[in-house]
């Protein structure tokens, strides 16, 4: 099948609506500012929860979803186009409980937990962590440990979780627990929405080596989750878990931000002579290839959802492509500019690329990491999409 990604007249009006719109509000050194760092000032604070707010008013913090839950029920293009605008200018946004949380809950929540938390993500009122992977449960998800026990109408939950981004700013939680541990693994899971202020929940901040603290760890010790908080069936939670993490992969905003850091290099290798080699401009244009297929393996997901589908192996596709791509991008950048790339942001003698650079390479690893390791995403790809054995 041929699919030709052409946007209509309608949808790019949307486009230069969405781009005005964050040229006019947002400061001009926004998006350089915003290198996966979690520590931000009070005022810098308040600046995103106002901005976010300003998203909501407009109905572009859930533009797709339907009238009925807070969204202005936009085509799934009119969303692909406002999340790309919003990865080129690193725009505040509603995080993952606009991305996941909200989804998630809309295809397998009960009609109480749609009216419960769909207006108030809507609204930009509940801010969401995702509380999947474990200290031995990471690229094995199904092999998780965390117990949760019925007693009466509650789940008794203990366990700990790690990785788990933004859980110290969070009021919610999507929690995967083992309800059955003699099913196999699975089957026996069951997906939970945890309130974070609940008696028992813990979070400790996982700083790492760049300085930044985005990850933590959360213990559960004898947290009280009511029953009537399960998503889906009770032991197959793995179900609803995988709607989750298809709406995770797609990735589009993290590829409109490669494709910004390459225009950047562009203008950069523009500006001097000594960098205007064959071999500098030819791996150059290498990468814009390579974050063009990227972006329209994104396309792609998002046409699949037009079409009423749920991505698949295809979100894989675009997720661990478009992670090797910005890994290259970030490598090239480095070795380009030789020693001064080593210069971080604040460092004195005004570092090239604002000092981006360097802290992006130190977090290369964690791009075939978050999100799903790119060996998960093959394996997926693989049997999914390919149609091979698992053994």
């Amino acid at each position: 099948m041929t699919v030709e990604y052409r946007f209509s007249a309608e949808d790019e009006a949307f486009r230069a609506e969405v781009r005005a719109f964050f040229e006019a509000e947002l400061p001009a050194d926004h998006w350089r500012m915003q290198n996966d760092r979690d520590e931000v000032g009070e005022a810098e604070a308040a600046f995103g929860r106002r901005f976010v707010q300003r998203l909501a008013e407009r109905g572009w913090l859930t533009l797709h979803w339907p009238a009925e839950y807070g969204g202005l029920g936009a085509s799934p293009m009119q969303q692909l186009i406002f999340n790309e605008e919003s990865g080129y200018f690193k725009a505040p946004g509603g995080g993952m409980g606009v991305q996941m949380a909200g989804p998630s809950i809309m295809h397998h929540g009960t009609d109480a937990q749609k009216e419960r938390h769909l207006s108030a993500i809507a609204e930009g009122e509940e801010v969401w962590c995702q509380g999947f992977s474990e200290p031995g449960s990471g690229s094995d998800l199904a092999s998780l440990q965390t117990r949760a026990v019925l007693d009466g109408d509650d789940y008794v939950v203990n366990g700990q979780k790690i990785w788990t981004s933004g859980a110290h700013h969070a009021d919610w939680c999507m929690l995967l627990v083992r309800t059955d541990p003699d099913a196999p693994k699975h089957r026996g899971i069951t997906y939970l929405l945890m309130d974070m202020k609940s008696p028992g929940v813990t979070v400790r901040p996982l700083v790492n080596m760049l300085g930044s603290h985005a990850f933590n760890e959360i213990f559960l010790e004898d947290v009280r989750v009511p029953r009537s908080n399960v998503v889906g069936e009770e032991n197959r939670g793995w179900y609803v878990a995988t709607t989750t993490l298809d709406y995770e992969r797609s990735g589009i905003s993290r590829i409109a931000w490669g494709g910004r850091v390459l225009e950047e290099m562009a203008a950069y290798i523009r500006a001097h002579d000594a960098l205007r080699t064959p071999r500098i401009r030819g791996q150059l244009a290498d990468l814009w290839i390579a974050s063009e297929a990227s972006r329209l393996l994104a396309y792609r997901v998002t046409w699949l959802q037009s079409q009423g589908q749920v991505p698949n192996y295809e979100a894989s596709m675009s997720k661990v492509f478009g992670s090797e791509v910005q890994a290259a991008i970030t490598r090239m950048g480095v070795n380009m500019i030789g020693l001064t790339g080593q210069l971080r942001p604040g460092s004195a003698g005004d570092p090239p690329f604002w000092g981006a650079m360097p802290e992006a390479y130190m977090g290369i690893t964690s791009y075939s990491i978050a999100a799903g390791t790119s060996e998960i995403q093959r394996n997926i790809i693989a049997t999914r999409g390919l149609g091979l054995p698992r053994n």
